[in-house]
């Protein structure tokens, strides 16, 4: 029998012995690590960049970017908990830190990969409640914030918690280096737990996603198509299409393996894969890690410019770049494309 599709009585004890036994070449592994270790690095570089200019530069700490750095902290206590486990533990070919280390891990990964997923989720229903204005004239201030950020991390302790309890566990996954929510073995405890998991943390907020882009989209057109005349207007809605369109693929491309993976087996305990298969949705979903700034946070033009501040000592070589305001009485389309105050940026 398999060993993804062993009761958890039959599978072989990855702590009980000297290790677990290899289920791949131990090149599949080196690659593994050297891709660990290439997101180690890279990520740790331009979260922790995001983390040091919002605490450098007072502008970026508007209201609406704390979503940006509350997913710059959830990648990076991902890339501490996850990557750099995984990148240690591919190394020897198995995880070599015992069954509670294992535990902590699947939890703390879990828990740090739905705060970030449920802030891109937030990030984009904060653009649709300012630039579309469902609630009239609302003003998003620090307090909504604050909520925003306190409900990713309640919403994913709710339920990454449930596996430490009993209802479902966290187990080795894939080639054995990294661990995960159980969705291997099957039964109804387990099959129930992922199935809940992938409602609340998967489609719930890809949803989110998409209802509050469209929205935004079909707002930008309709203030493109009023504006006719403007240049500005019609190249800010083309940029925003572009953005969106990345936002939801990298989205999708991050989380759907995953998802997929996980509601298959779950759904399906007789359907045999590899190994090293089954590890690729998990470790490529920790991607995440670095390309989430680089879409989200360096393509905003406040952030980039204030990053290249830092970069060069406090000097820009590209001047300042003055936000752009319009006259009263008209949607302000440049709001999208610029940081600051209460405005929404596209990236």
């Amino acid at each position: 029998m398999h060993p993804g599709n062993m009761s958890a009585e039959e599978t072989p004890g990855p702590f009980e012995g000297a290790q677990w036994p290899h289920l791949a070449p131990r090149s599949t592994y080196f690659i593994v690590a050297v891709l660990m270790g290439m997101v180690v690095v890279l990520a740790f570089f331009v979260n922790g960049m995001v983390i040091v200019v919002s605490l450098k530069y007072k502008k970026l700490r508007s209201p609406l970017n704390y979503i940006l750095v509350n997913l710059a902290v959830a990648d990076m206590l991902v890339t501490i908990f996850g990557s750099s486990i995984s990148f240690h533990n591919n190394i020897f070919g198995f995880f070599t830190l015992g069954k509670s280390m294992c535990e902590f891990e699947g939890f703390m990964v879990s828990l740090t990969g739905i705060v970030g997923l449920w802030s891109l989720a937030i990030l984009a229903f904060e653009r649709y409640i300012v630039i579309c204005k469902p609630l009239g004239d609302f003003r998003f201030q620090q307090r909504h914030a604050v909520i925003g950020c306190a409900f990713t991390w309640i919403w994913a302790l709710l339920w990454t918690s449930p596996p430490l309890l009993g209802w479902c566990s966290y187990v080795p996954e894939g080639l054995g280096t990294s661990c995960g929510p159980n969705w291997y073995t099957g039964g109804a405890n387990n099959n129930s737990y992922i199935l809940a998991l992938f409602t609340t943390c998967f489609t719930m907020p890809l949803s989110t996603i998409i209802f509050s882009y469209s929205n935004l989209l079909i707002t930008l057109r309709t203030v493109a198509a009023q504006q006719k005349e403007s240049e500005t207007t019609q190249r800010a809605e083309r940029e925003v299409t572009r953005m969106v369109i990345a936002m939801v693929f990298a989205f999708l491309i991050c989380w759907l393996p995953y998802a997929v993976f996980a509601i298959v087996m779950a759904t399906n305990k007789h359907i045999v894969i590899d190994p090293t298969l089954a590890s690729m949705p998990s470790y490529f979903s920790k991607t995440a890690t670095v390309y989430n700034p680089v879409i989200y946070v360096f393509m905003n033009k406040q952030f980039r410019n204030c990053l290249i501040q830092v970069i060069c000592c406090g000097r820009s070589p590209f001047g300042g770049g003055a936000e752009t305001s319009t006259s009263s009485g008209r949607t302000d389309v440049t709001t999208l494309t610029e940081g600051g105050g209460n405005k929404v940026t596209p990236a």
